[in-house]
């Protein structure tokens, strides 16, 4: 058999801009065997710049002007990590993101963008919105024109900076409220300054048109809940004030010793930063030393073919470096609000509905290419097989997380015939949630657990492994007490080898410290994939909580939303939304040990959603209590697009093998119904509480942050469950 060809460098991206967006995609299309590839971004999805004024206009939705990083990393092979860069130490060569580990590079780049916030201006960061970031302005706008529409607020604007950026969103702003709205721009200096004198003329003309107050030669000297006020006292009305003056990096960049512009990371014309030839820098965070321009995104998209060309260089150490030229000047094209366009070149005046429609093409183009990604081959299967190859393959890659376990019937037949020694310590062996042992006058419980990976951070998946490992033992009531690690690395270098045991460590010992147990010893070996688990054990003074003990009259509980499998699933093929993949690791990466210890007390029976779903597992107690349940459909919690993405077709690889539960239950199918086998991984406690009891632990839970919910109740008679639509 061919072996695998093993990692041996770190390149990592930070931040998700432009010239990174595309430099992903070329990626994809021509991986380099050996190298890592990790981009590091507080959204799982970038804006577009030049689609912004026309989103404020109103002629775009949202999602038009949004790459999804999400499918992009998926595309490229490349591991997300959803978080803010704050710093990068450049003598351990590691990122500082705070909340997580470290993340270790043999070479970085930035392409973090920029900011256009105002921190001197006395009441900006408590009145004004800067228009960078893209995302953080996109979801402010937004709020404001509803609070308009519902009459919360003003249709009153107020843009300070008279540059080109300024003037944009000002008469996008205009367009978008209509008349009667009152909006304004405020220059310090000279408005337009950098344009030729022919769009000069012509955006003059039509703020004079959109009747856009322009107010040049009077800097803001404080924005407040009111408006601005100006250097000569007077006070400028608004109830939503943009700031378009000027450009700021990041402040973390000043503490890495990088040779910088204003703030912003000198580079040569290699892309290298000036000071340290690991770290390449492009985009508007960059000042290129060789050949100053001004910020502007025509730079940003021509780099991103000489980044990755160096990038490639760099990390095989083969070939020369390509210098990055940019032209002297470029076509600069503005849009006025309504479907019309200024243009800037050589001076002249180019002004009308024709402008935007070339503007409109390049930019939908542009985007184009980030959500029509080419759809990458499997590799063919030979032309003899043994038979039956086909069938067990199926028409889905196999799912990782939960998705990737043996189905509930094989499982359950395969421990039915364990010989038993009968110890007398061991009080429960399988068939619950954790074996239990007798432990002096107490208790101890002991459960596995490990996860294939479904993400190829290690240090989330260890964080979340490490969760859902836990689940058994809070299912119990019991005290975490101690842990073993077992984890499987793909083939790698020793330093990529060394780190990437770092960051899973961290992440186990910061979720299992939080409830006071110990990672005492563990194994590890090199294999196929990235595999993490842990044997976790616990301690209970009381008998453990067990499957049996659910009365009828008890509710059920459930703490946490369904629909892990189906949005994990759905993002191995790339068609899970950006921010859906986003709130599903969120909620996965959520420890249940408060829940736990809200419940504990009150439950009558326990357990954790996990792999055989929330039918199965609410079968399994069912059947161990000796009773039925029946659950209403429209207070189980689900995850955002897990429906939809249900009723597209998604689903994991064990969900045919869980639907076997149905046939102790009277369901309706729908998409959402599909979800009640949906193998969770790191899912939420399930737990039959006494009705007294039920409002108020949910109202606690939700206190401590839990999206928990009353979802039915225990009921007299043979095990069975039905579901009410």
């Amino acid at each position: 058999m061919q072996a695998a060809i093993p990692l041996t460098r770190d390149l990592v991206l930070i931040g998700g801009g432009h010239t990174h967006a595309l430099l992903l995609r070329m990626w994809g299309m021509a991986p380099l065997p050996g190298a890592r590839l990790t981009l590091i971004s507080p959204e799982p999805t970038a804006a577009y710049s030049g689609m912004l004024p026309g989103h404020v206009a109103g002629h775009y939705p949202r999602e038009a002007l949004e790459i999804d990083l999400v499918k992009l990393a998926r595309f490229a092979g490349a591991r997300l990590i959803l978080g803010h860069a704050e710093g990068i130490d450049r003598q351990a060569q590691r990122v500082i993101v705070p909340g997580r580990a470290d993340v270790a590079y043999d070479l970085a780049s930035l392409d973090i963008g920029i900011s256009s916030g105002m921190p001197d201006l006395p009441g900006f960061a408590d009145h004004a919105v800067p228009a960078k970031p893209l995302d953080v302005f996109a979801a402010r706008w937004a709020r404001f024109l509803r609070e308009v529409r519902a009459g919360r607020r003003a249709p009153t604007v107020t843009v300070i900076g008279g540059g080109v950026a300024g003037v944009e969103l000002a008469l996008a702003a205009k367009y978008r409220l209509g008349e009667g709205a009152q909006v304004a721009v405020i220059e310090a200096g000279a408005p337009l300054a950098l344009l030729g004198k022919g769009a000069r003329r012509a955006l003059f003309a039509h703020l004079e048109r959109a009747d856009v107050a322009l107010l040049a030669g009077l800097p803001v000297v404080e924005a407040n809940a009111l408006g601005v006020t100006l250097a000569d006292g007077r006070q400028v009305a608004a109830d939503f004030i943009i700031g378009a003056a000027g450009t700021r990096p990041a402040p973390w960049l000043a503490g890495t010793g990088l040779a910088d512009v204003d703030g912003f990371v000198t580079i040569g014309e290699t892309l290298q930063s000036v000071a340290d030839p690991a770290i390449f820098a492009s985009g508007d965070v960059a000042a290129m030393a060789h050949a100053p321009r001004p910020k502007a995104g025509v730079f940003a998209v021509r780099q991103a073919p000489v980044l990755h060309e160096n990038l490639k260089a760099a990390l095989t150490g083969q070939g020369q470096m390509r210098p990055y030229h940019p032209q002297s000047d470029y076509l600069k094209l503005i849009s006025t609000g309504h479907r019309a366009a200024v243009a800037d070149k050589w001076g002249l005046r180019l002004d009308g509905p024709a402008l935007w429609r070339w503007k409109d093409r390049i930019d939908r183009a542009f985007m184009a290419k980030f959500s029509n990604l080419p759809v990458m081959e499997a590799p063919k299967l030979p032309e003899t097989m043994a038979a039956g190859v086909r069938e067990t393959l199926g028409d889905k890659p196999l799912c990782a997380g939960c998705g990737a376990k043996v189905g509930f019937g094989d499982l359950a037949s395969v421990l039915a015939d364990l010989p038993r020694v009968g110890r007398a310590d061991v009080l429960l062996g399988a068939g619950d949630d954790a074996a239990v042992l007798a432990a002096g006058k107490g208790y101890q419980v002991l459960t596995t657990d490990h996860l294939r990976a479904f993400t190829d951070d290690p240090w989330l998946l260890s964080r979340i492994t490490a969760i859902h490992a836990l689940g058994d033992v809070w299912s119990m009531g019991a005290r975490p007490q101690a842990a073993l690690s077992q984890v499987i690395l793909p083939r790698m270098a020793p330093k990529l080898q060394r780190e990437t045991l770092r960051e899973i460590m961290a992440a186990a010992a910061e979720v299992f410290a939080a409830e006071g147990a110990e990672i005492v010893g563990g194994h590890t070996t090199m294999g196929a994939e990235m595999t993490v688990g842990f044997t976790v054990t616990g301690l209970a003074a009381n008998a453990p909580i067990t499957l049996a003990g659910a009365k009828p009259g008890d509710w059920l509980i459930l703490t946490k939303p369904i629909g892990t499998g189906v949005i994990l699933a759905a993002e191995m093929l790339r068609a899970a939304p950006g921010e859906v993949v986003a709130a599903c690791l969120r909620s996965m990466a959520r420890p249940q040990g408060a829940a736990a210890r809200i419940l504990s007390p009150h439950a009558h029976a326990m357990t954790d959603v996990t792999g055989f779903g929330l039918a199965g597992h609410l079968l399994e107690m069912m059947t161990a209590s000796r009773a039925a349940a029946h659950i209403d459909l429209t207070f189980v919690p689900l995850l955002p697009g897990a429906e939809a993405l249900s009723a597209s077709g998604h689903g994991s690889t064990i969900l045919p093998a869980n639907r076997a539960a149905a046939a102790r239950m009277f369901w309706t199918e729908s998409p959402r119904a599909e979800l009640l086998f949906d193998p969770q991984t790191s899912g939420g406690l399930l737990a039959a509480v006494p009705a007294s009891h039920a409002r108020d632990i949910v109202a606690r839970l939700r206190d401590a942050g839990e999206a928990a919910a009353i979802i039915g109740a225990v009921e007299e008679g043979a095990p069975f469950l039905t579901v009410e639509n």
